[in-house]
């Protein structure tokens, strides 16, 4: 694919942005959970996990070798897994009463689907 870099590295900055904005609003609890602060929740910082696969897919996507776009296959896979969990998790009914879905987690799962399109047609290396 001829813009599989550019697409990649908008995805991750996508990823980045998506990690700072709020996910879930509780309103019983009053409580704002995003990827950096759940504070309030025992869900810990999801969104480190997401910056670290995020630097790792950057890496092996400017690295020019065969090898290096097979493994982006793998981080692209794990932070898709990752992805979904927090959007599952996060969102679930629990006890009768349902979070407010907000646009960073649906950004967030923009930012995974395209980063697997794009590692999944890699520029070919010379």
């Amino acid at each position: 694919m001829r813009y599989s870099t550019g697409l990649g590295i908008a995805a991750v900055l996508l990823l980045v942005i998506a990690c700072f904005m709020p996910w879930v609003l509780i309103p019983s609890k009053q409580l704002v959970i995003s990827g950096m602060d759940a504070s309030g929740t025992r869900y810990g910082k999801p969104g480190y996990l997401h910056l670290l696969l995020g630097f790792f897919y950057l890496v092996f996507t400017l690295i020019p070798a065969v090898w290096a776009k097979r493994f982006n296959l793998l981080v692209v896979a794990f932070n898709l897994a990752w992805t979904l969990r927090n959007f599952l998790i996060l969102s679930l009914c629990r006890g009768g009463e349902c979070p407010e879905r907000q646009a960073g987690l649906y950004l967030l799962a923009m930012a995974g689907v395209l980063m697997l399109v794009t590692a999944l047609f890699p520029k070919k290396p010379s």
